[in-house]
């Protein structure tokens, strides 16, 4: 059981890691539109 609840933070984690990435994306787009569409793109598809 321990490892299962080891495994859903992991997971957690993951998602929240991914979740700040695109944000770090977005910022660092600087407001370039073809940029901004592929991210948000990118997470249409995830």
């Amino acid at each position: 059981m321990k490892k299962n609840q080891g495994e859903s933070i992991t997971n957690e984690d993951e998602k929240t890691s991914e979740g700040l990435n695109q944000i770090f994306e977005i910022i660092n787009a600087k407001g370039d539109a073809g940029e901004l569409k592929e991210i948000v793109e990118k997470m249409d598809q995830q």
